[in-house]
């Protein structure tokens, strides 16, 4: 009897996966894209407004703009003992911008140099006690550059203006229920209240290791100031660039106060929510409307959308390179 012979299986090929790396790599450039599909209106009129600019204000701007990410490294190395590799923490805070400026709150920013802190070698909880001694040294700074700008020109700004009217009751109500709403939970769960312990010794234990170096608290409350004063040396530098009647010093209170009231909403870099703070706070500080939209336009331009480009792609070759 002859055997029947089967006909030969042909084994199934798969489509090949897209490496997970490579996918993060893209996924930045992206994002890029689609929001600038979703601002290509905005994209239009703010590069029409930096054609008619002065050249030089707007180089000094753009210098100004570079130096943040410096103050940016500073205050990060500031906040841990260890010595961090200087090219490539300088490189992750321009990569850590454009992926502040896709993702909401922060988070990109935080994210990236968690991950860059971690790869360097410091055990996740040192590295999120050190990103938290940042972020509470970059408000002080803030705030307290704020504070001081005001008491030296107290007329500088309108505060008012930059909150909706019957707006500051129901803020007040929703942060009182938050605190309440977080105590609560501190005191009924226990694993949260041991976690939330545990992190705070920790953190307080790196804030005491970071004061007791010099250089590393002068670097440390030195960038969190030099950072937010920077940002607003660039709105001070596009306001001249485009002839905008308001001094320098009130631009400045303008914009540190703007970005204070906006801190708290949730936008991916603050698209949107800064724009009309800013147009709202130079307009309170005695600016034309529609010269302080050109402003505003045009110093989101430099400081969001043309670095948001080269940042991805720079986040993208850190993360192929495996810096974080």
């Amino acid at each position: 009897m002859t055997a029947i012979r089967l006909p030969r299986r042909v084994p199934l090929r798969l489509p090949r996966r897209v490496p997970l790396r490579t996918a993060v790599c893209l996924l930045p450039l992206a994002l890029v894209a689609v929001a600038a599909v979703r601002h290509r209106e905005v994209l239009a009129e703010g590069f029409g407004h930096l054609a008619t600019a002065r050249p030089a204000w707007l180089l000094a701007a753009a210098g100004a703009t570079c130096l943040t990410w410096v103050a940016a490294a500073l205050t990060r190395q500031g906040a841990v003992v260890e010595r961090l590799p200087a090219r490539r923490l300088l490189a992750t805070q321009f990569a850590a911008g454009a992926a502040n400026h896709l993702l909401p709150g922060g988070l990109g920013a935080s994210a990236v140099n968690l991950r860059f802190m971690t790869v360097c070698g410091l055990p996740l909880a040192r590295s999120s006690a050190a990103l938290a001694l940042y972020l509470l040294a970059e408000g002080v700074g803030r705030v307290g550059l704020l504070a001081a700008l005001l008491l030296a020109f107290p007329g500088a700004l309108r505060l008012g203006p930059l909150l909706p009217a019957g707006v500051a009751g129901p803020l007040l109500l929703a942060t009182c229920a938050a605190a309440v709403g977080v105590a609560a939970a501190l005191l009924c769960v226990r694993r949260l209240r041991a976690a939330v312990g545990s992190f705070l010794r920790t953190a307080l234990g790196e804030a005491r290791s970071v004061h007791r170096r010099p250089a590393r608290a002068l670097a440390l409350w030195g960038g969190s100031f030099a950072f937010p004063a920077l940002q607003a040396s660039v709105l001070v530098a596009v306001g001249r660039a485009l002839g905008l009647g308001v001094p320098p010093w009130h631009m400045a209170v303008a914009y540190l106060a703007a970005t204070v009231a906006v801190a708290l909403i949730p936008t991916p870099g603050g698209v949107g929510s800064v724009e009309a703070a800013l147009i709202v706070a130079l307009v309170a500080a005695g600016g034309p409307a529609a010269v302080a939209t050109a402003v505003v336009l045009a110093f989101r331009i430099l400081t969001v959308w043309l670095p948001l480009l080269p940042g991805a792609l720079t986040l993208g070759v850190l993360v192929r390179l495996k810096v974080i």
